[in-house]
């Protein structure tokens, strides 16, 4: 798969997106990951990607030429582009997995007050939004979306099973997990969990996920949301 990343802060992004599963899937081929500098697409001394909104208010936005100029040299005929702001749909798992099949993604990391409407209207397919709270911009977002949709590429986890057992994967929180010693400060491994079972195991775990589920995220239960929600 390959991810462009159109930023005003490309510094952001070294460091986290180096590490970890994102880096062995860069370094194994399976992830083309680039970022780009918006400011890279101007053309004027001060290299200018804002202005003053028309009809006033607070805040600039981000100007059309320079984004509609970055995605036209971008983009091919497989790509879908996408915008991270708060006006977007919901970034759940489902989404997640939904981008995991493409080929290219062109991800567009917001400044300021957002973009000229004329953004949302020629150049993109979709506008996400990772939760309902304000960030200064859209970096963190991008790289939430980056890291999410590379562990669900084929190949990249070691066991391509721990991406579809995992919290959200089913509509419902994970199950609690245990490892050795069996008992710890006097606190002990359920006892299922030893017994070899795999039909009694594998019982105690969904309905673990389903109490886990309805004391914390209910909401996942009751149909108010999408059931991967994160």
């Amino acid at each position: 798969m390959k991810i462009d990343v159109l930023t005003l802060f490309p510094g952001m992004f070294a460091g986290p997106l180096d590490e970890s599963i994102v880096k062995r899937a860069r370094d194994a081929g399976k992830l083309d990951l680039r970022i780009h500098n918006l400011r890279d697409y101007t053309h004027d001394r001060h290299r200018t990607v804002d202005d003053r909104p028309f009809g006033g208010g607070p805040g600039m936005l981000l100007k059309p030429e320079p984004l509609f100029e970055a995605v036209e040299q971008l983009k091919t005929a497989t790509t879908r582009v996408i915008l991270l702001g708060p006006a977007g749909r919901k970034f759940t798992q489902a989404v997640a997995r939904e981008l995991a099949g493409l080929e290219h993604l062109l991800l567009i990391s917001g400044s300021y007050e957002g973009y000229d409407e004329r953004v949302r209207a020629a150049l993109a397919h979709d506008e996400l939004s990772i939760g309902d709270y304000v960030l200064t911009n859209g970096a963190l977002p991008a790289m939430v979306i980056v890291d999410c949709v590379t562990r669900l590429l084929p190949g990249v986890l070691g066991d391509d099973e721990s991406a579809t057992d995992e919290s959200f994967s089913h509509g419902l929180l994970e199950y609690p997990h245990y490892t050795r010693p069996a008992e710890f400060r006097g606190m002990k491994v359920p006892d299922v969990l030893l017994s070899g079972n795999h039909a009694e195991i594998e019982k105690w775990r969904r309905e673990q996920a389903k109490q886990r589920t309805r004391e914390r995220r209910p909401d996942l239960l009751d149909g108010k949301n999408d059931k991967t929600n994160q």
